[in-house]
């Protein structure tokens, strides 16, 4: 088991960032004994009105299925992670958190894939 004492960008257990009222300091103790890792490239989302529910996957390109056919690319789901909206805001924060920083460190991604191309000189 790991130890974490989440810091001031982190909300505690009770779902307070540090130094907010109600706001108690906790020790978060992971049990990670049941981990599991996946590696995915591609993801969709849905939403009810109580759930937001997140699938990821890989995107796999297919070849086509008769000659002259276009290639298609599949989604092979292979996670599905279902939360409540206030999960679902904490881990968007988060998220926007981790990758402001790996920005700050390592320059803008960029989405655009023709952008990220280099050209030859």
């Amino acid at each position: 088991m790991a130890t974490s004492n989440p810091g001031p960008a982190n909300p505690n257990a009770a779902g307070h960032p540090e130094g907010a009222p109600g706001a108690q300091e906790v020790t978060v103790r992971l049990d990670e004994r049941n981990l599991r890792s996946s590696y995915a490239n591609a993801f969709r989302t849905n939403a009810t009105a109580e759930e937001v529910i997140l699938d990821f996957g890989l995107n796999l390109v297919a070849p086509p299925q008769r000659q002259g056919g276009q290639p298609e690319i599949m989604l092979q789901i292979g996670e599905r992670i279902i939360m409540n909206y206030f999960q679902a805001k904490r881990l968007a924060l988060t998220l926007g958190q981790v990758i402001r920083r790996h920005e700050e460190q390592f320059g803008e991604i960029e989405l655009d894939p023709a952008r990220r191309r280099k050209t030859q000189a």
